[in-house]
């Protein structure tokens, strides 16, 4: 069964970025919409978590769709995350798109203090009816980090 507002949000790559913010963000304990979140997805799609360790050595978290649930719904349970898109920028050949977007992660969507800001790297496949994202790959801004594409 298909999710509709899903359907709808992946005619256009804008719509469908969009779409993820909206399923993660939230009050804390507030339900996420798991099941949008999901058939925003291709069923083999993966996350990728940049991971900075306290002696400075980098390292990545993959998560299939199911294992990222798993991973961030404790957290949601407990904390307050709205994260919200700052900036844009989508390159496309063919049924191919690659989307770069700026993220900011605060507690309200108006909330003065920031929590964290970063770049999501999206990968996108139109399969002639709809997008789906295939990969996301993302880091935070931290010391010496800046994200100055746009």
């Amino acid at each position: 069964m298909r999710h509709e507002q899903a359907w709808q949000d992946a005619q256009r790559i804008d719509t469908l970025v969009q779409a993820v913010y909206a399923c993660i963000s939230g009050a804390a304990g507030a339900p996420r919409d798991w099941d949008r979140f999901r058939a925003l997805h291709r069923p083999d799609a993966r996350s990728l978590r940049t991971v900075i360790d306290a002696d400075g050595t980098p390292r990545a978290e993959s998560f299939s769709v199911e294992e990222y649930i798993a991973n961030v719904t404790p957290f949601f349970a407990q904390n307050a995350f709205f994260e919200i898109e700052t900036g844009q920028r989508v390159e496309r050949f063919g049924q191919v798109a690659h989307v770069w977007s700026r993220y900011e992660a605060r507690v309200a969507p108006d909330a003065p203090d920031l929590l964290k800001r970063g770049a999501n790297s999206i990968q996108l496949f139109h399969d002639g009816a709809r997008w789906w994202i295939a990969s996301t790959v993302w880091d935070n801004e931290r010391d010496g980090l800046r994200f100055e594409l746009f």
